[in-house]
């Protein structure tokens, strides 16, 4: 089994993906992120400076450092240039999500547990679509959050299935800063802990 096959299969599916030209763009450059070890969060082409093709990606472990921005952009440049899915001349910009960043996979509400976040619905979840709460607990079928603001008559808090999901994002607290800072840091040490274990067992030529 190839390197590749077995990255592609490690990969956790999105439950969020684009539509039309976006959707054309994810299709052609995740595959080339996927064998890296990245994880494509979003794209989206805007009218920022003339047209601005934002993609955000990270690794498994939720980093994201400038070097990762920078190899992912030499990747990804000359394939757009072959397949040439916009026609005009647009910026690439690679970052990482962001500490209040779109939640798209289920392990990212599992991962985020205990923080706030506001979200929407493609169908109505206890007569909304639009949601603001905290991540209380998570399983295969979908997350709670518990409400901070409840209206008269509504339960504290609602079990949003994955599959109605629309848009998901966290909302900026100290707390999700602080939580973001530490979890960084370890997966940053863990990162480095490895790469010492690889050299230190590689063939000596």
């Amino acid at each position: 089994m190839s390197d590749t096959t077995t990255a592609e299969q490690t990969q956790e599916p999105r439950l969020i993906t684009e539509t039309g030209l976006d959707r054309r763009i994810a299709d052609i450059i995740e595959p080339v992120l996927m064998p890296m070890g990245y994880q494509l969060v979003r794209v989206r082409l805007s009218s920022q400076n003339g047209a601005t093709l934002q993609i955000m990606a990270e690794r498994t472990d939720g980093t994201m450092t400038v070097e990762d921005c920078e190899a992912i952009s030499t990747a990804i440049s000359p394939v757009l240039d072959v397949e040439d899915p916009v026609e005009k001349q647009y910026h690439l910009e690679v970052s990482s999500p962001g500490i209040d960043r779109p939640m798209v996979r289920k392990s990212d509400f599992s991962r985020w547990s205990g923080h706030l976040i506001k979200c929407e619905t493609s169908i109505l979840v206890d007569n909304r679509k639009r949601f603001r709460g905290k991540i209380v607990s998570t399983d295969d079928d979908g997350f709670t959050i518990e409400r901070d603001q409840p209206a008269y008559g509504e339960e504290p808090t609602v079990v949003i299935p994955f599959t109605a999901l629309a848009e998901g994002r966290l909302i900026l607290t100290d707390e999700l800063i602080r939580d973001a800072l530490v979890a960084d840091k370890k997966a940053k040490a863990q990162q480095a802990a490895n790469e010492n274990f690889e050299d230190e067992n590689s063939p000596i030529d």
